[in-house]
């Protein structure tokens, strides 16, 4: 697939305040929010673990919030038909996570948004996939597998018909 996913996406000249603004470590991927970002949810599911090392902290925003500054070195992991990855093509950097159940929203992996965020992590999911290694947060709430579908931190600030 191409870098920019839709024309939701692409660059405009709309200079509103941004919410807050991101990019890959290199730069070849840049980013700025406008609106509501929802806490951070750290997926701790295989393929999350695998692609970021990991685990994926991320925030969610809507796509129409999303805008590219730069997007040069995006490439899109489509993992299965429903859900993609994306990620810079030169430095390796985990931007993204997009479902094909929740078409309006795009997570958005913590650790890509320059500080501060502003952002508190909320919630576990997937616990039972966690790396052996790993010492999960017991102060947060946590499910073994996936999230309710009406839990309140899920899908994030809009949510999806």
């Amino acid at each position: 697939a191409g870098a920019r996913e839709d024309s939701r996406m692409d660059p405009d000249t709309d200079h509103e305040a941004a919410t807050a603004t991101g990019r890959c470590e290199c730069g070849g991927v840049r980013y700025r929010l406008r609106g509501e970002m929802r806490p951070v949810v750290h997926c701790h599911c295989t393929p999350c673990r695998r692609i970021t090392g990991h685990h994926m902290a991320a925030t969610a925003t809507a796509r129409d919030d999303l805008h590219l500054e730069e997007d040069s070195t995006l490439v899109w992991y489509d993992r299965t038909p429903e859900v993609r990855y994306g990620f810079c093509g030169r430095c390796g950097s985990t931007l993204f996570w997009m479902a094909s159940d929740k078409p309006s929203t795009i997570a958005i992996a913590g650790g890509a948004l320059d500080q501060p965020t502003g952002l508190s992590t909320v919630l576990a999911i997937y616990t039972d996939e966690a790396s052996d290694f790993h010492v999960l947060d017991a102060t947060l709430e946590s499910f073994r597998l996936d999230h309710p579908d009406d839990h309140p931190a899920w899908p994030g600030p809009e949510a999806d018909a």
